[in-house]
Parts: C-alpha cells; sequence; structure tokens
C-alpha cells in the first residue's frame, strides 16, 4: 500500500514539474515551432537537433503539442542526469529520459539498444547527434555514428531534424538566469536510411539537411 501511494506522489509531483518546466520554457524564451517540413502528427519519429545549450531537448518537448510529448523521450547524459537526487528524478520520472552513459569504461548497455527498445516501447526520440554540447564557432559538430546505427536497426522510424535558434544566447554556458530571448524551432522534412547508404554519406546527408533548416531560419 505504501509503495503504491509513494508512486502516486512521485507520479504527481512529476506531472506538476513537468507543467511547470514548460511554463518557465514560454516564459524565458517564448518558443516558437516552425513545423516547415513535416505536420506535428502523432506518430513515431526520432527528432534529432543541433546541440548548444543543457535546455535543448526541454525546448522541443515544450513545443511540441502535449499528445506528441507525452510519448516522446529525450536521449540525454547519465552521468549529467544522476549528478544529484533532484535531478535524477527530472530526467528519470519528469522527462522519462533514455539515460546513455558517456563513459565507455562505465557502460553496462550499449546506447544504440537502449534507444532501440524505447523505439519498440512506442516511444518517439529526441536526440543529438553531435555527442556533446557545441561551443565551437562551426554551425555543427561532425556527427556521431550513433543516428546511423539507430536508423540501420529501425529503418522504418521517420528521422525529422529540428533546428534551435537562439537558445544558446538566452542560456549561455555557466549561467544561471536565463536572457529573455524568442527562440525558434524549425521542423524539417522527414528521412530515412536509403537502402544500402554508407555510414558517412547517411551522416552527411542528415547533418546538410539540419544546416539547411539554419539557412532558411537566417534568410
Amino acid at each position: 500500500m505504501l509503495s503504491r501511494l509513494r508512486r502516486s506522489v512521485l507520479a504527481l509531483t512529476a506531472g506538476v514539474l513537468a507543467k511547470a518546466i514548460t511554463l518557465f520554457a514560454r516564459l524565458a524564451t517564448a518558443p516558437r515551432a516552425i513545423w516547415a517540413g513535416v505536420e506535428p502528427r502523432a506518430r513515431q519519429r526520432i527528432y534529432y537537433a543541433n546541440h548548444t545549450s543543457n535546455g535543448d531537448f526541454v525546448l522541443i518537448w515544450t513545443v511540441l503539442p502535449p499528445v506528441l510529448r507525452a510519448n516522446t523521450r529525450p536521449v540525454a547524459a547519465l552521468d549529467y542526469w544522476l549528478r544529484s537526487p533532484l535531478r535524477a528524478f527530472i530526467g528519470r520520472d519528469v522527462f522519462n529520459a533514455v539515460l546513455i552513459d558517456r563513459r565507455p569504461d562505465h557502460r553496462t548497455e550499449d546506447p544504440v539498444a537502449q534507444m532501440a527498445a524505447a523505439l519498440d516501447g512506442g516511444a518517439s526520440l529526441i536526440l543529438f547527434p553531435e555527442g556533446q554540447r557545441n561551443s565551437s564557432d562551426a554551425p555543427l559538430l561532425p556527427f556521431k555514428s550513433g543516428l546511423y546505427h539507430l536508423a540501420r536497426q529501425r529503418p522504418g522510424v521517420d528521422l525529422v531534424p529540428v533546428w534551435i535558434s537562439n537558445l544558446n544566447h538566452v542560456m549561455p554556458k555557466g549561467e544561471i538566469i536565463p536572457v529573455p530571448l524568442i527562440c525558434t524551432l524549425t521542423f524539417g522534412a522527414a528521412l530515412r536510411l536509403a537502402d544500402d547508404e554508407p555510414k558517412d554519406a547517411f551522416l552527411a546527408r542528415t547533418a546538410a539537411a539540419l544546416l539547411a533548416l539554419r539557412a532558411g531560419d537566417a534568410a
């Protein structure tokens, strides 16, 4: 009985905190979603985006319609989100994140298998193929191979590029208080891995699709 009550309290707390986080994100960034290549439909997808801030997946999650948000799981760094009990609660219970250990020597699970299992469970995913925050002058860092291997294992799932503009200025690295600015998230046309497409060609194509959204946003 106590265990069931505890689970109910945790679920209620997670729901309240989720609403508070989305409200804060909307107040701080006034995010605007532009569905340039796809419609916000209830179908399984892998949303992949540029990565310049720890708030990136929160913003994508926030602008998704509630029916999509409820079934979309961010892929996030286990070593970051398990640093404290509060972060662990937010990562696991609020966002239901797929927590990936970025330290190969400490891993007990294969990251691609974790993501594939989440897809098999019916979830959509938010992931960042650069693998780390981009603090360089380049618009994108080279993509890691995880997106390719996931697309190979689950070729029937659409890959949707999402370009996030301005969030690195709203929440610069090392800052705690956000600077109010309007953020734009542009969702591009869905992609899939072509038959026998080489890894390098696929990663170049998916990166180019993301950069094309940046060019359109700048225009």
